[in-house]
């Protein structure tokens, strides 16, 4: 496996090989799920799109790949970054079992991801969001013969054999239990509330945030059903731009579509809420891996 940047196209499953998308053919943007490592999604995307013209009509975005396309797309990309990095500079712990005692949370990252949402998506920011491209953001739905938190313990466990066994771009072991993704359009939330509640719902992973409800059901982390939701946002005219989060030894070649991984592995874990200089680095490998995606695109 090469240790350069490495994408996957319909005809060039060498990442030498495949010229950039740019204005006129980017129809889609998909942002895989990822937590903390989806800040490499934020500089990629800084530096690529203004520099290739990248333009999608649609973007499909799971989990905090949801979080950072809204930001994006709201133009609140570097505020977003200094203001996550200000507040977890601020917290010094992952976990506060003392918590327990005193009826407050363990962990503290639904909390502070919720107030990130909040203080960068505003009432206007949200308005900006409805006149940019259609962003669609999913929410995992159990099967009915499961119970809430039954539900909960089988997706973890699915998740975490698909990982373990052989990782795969798109895992399928969940779906095949009945696991099923609901898209939710970001243009349907009336209020910044009503998107944190989403962006939240599509992040909900047990214990990190509390166990959530969307429209009076469950709601599981999209990225059960599929941590990179291509299928949602294809179409006939042009092709699909994946930002992944995580390396895989190999890419799909698809046509239509082009993977995008890290050149090394993003140096910040999922759920660490206590290290900014860790959310930096993954920023500016990003911003490092749009130049290159940039200049090998002949741009």
């Amino acid at each position: 496996m090469s240790d350069g940047l490495s994408r996957s196209g319909s005809h060039a499953p060498r990442h030498t090989e495949l010229s950039g998308i740019g204005h006129a053919h980017c129809a889609a943007a998909v942002f895989a799920g990822g937590g903390n490592r989806c800040f490499w999604q934020a500089g990629f995307w800084s530096e690529a799109a203004p520099r290739l013209g990248l333009a999608p009509q649609r973007v499909a975005a799971t989990s905090a790949g949801a979080a950072i396309a809204c930001v994006l797309f709201a133009g609140r990309a570097l505020e977003g970054l200094a203001y996550f990095k200000s507040v977890i500079s601020a917290n010094p712990r992952n976990v506060y079992p003392g918590n327990v005692f005193h009826g407050r949370p363990v962990f503290p990252h639904a909390a502070i991801y919720r107030r990130a949402l909040l203080a960068l998506i505003d009432t206007a920011a949200l308005e900006r969001l409805r006149t940019g491209p259609e962003i669609l953001v999913p929410v995992t739905r159990a099967p009915r013969w499961l119970g809430k938190r039954t539900a909960f313990a089988v997706a973890g466990l699915a998740d975490a054999l698909e990982h373990t066994a052989r990782p795969a771009v798109h895992p399928r072991l969940a779906r095949r239990l009945g696991f099923v993704a609901e898209y939710v359009p970001v243009g349907t939330c009336a209020t910044p509330d009503a998107l944190a509640d989403l962006v939240l719902a599509s992040s909900c992973t047990p214990p990190f945030t509390p166990a959530l409800t969307l429209g009076g059901r469950p709601a599981l982390d999209g990225g059960i059903a599929d941590n990179v939701p291509a299928e949602a946002v294809e179409a006939d005219d042009g092709p699909t731009l994946v930002l992944l989060t995580r390396r895989f030894a190999r890419l799909p070649v698809h046509p239509g579509r082009t993977y995008v991984q890290p050149s090394t592995a993003v140096p910040v874990s999922a759920w660490d809420y206590t290290d900014p200089d860790a959310i930096q680095a993954a920023f500016d490998l990003g911003r490092r891996d749009g130049v290159v995606y940039v200049e090998e695109s002949g741009s």
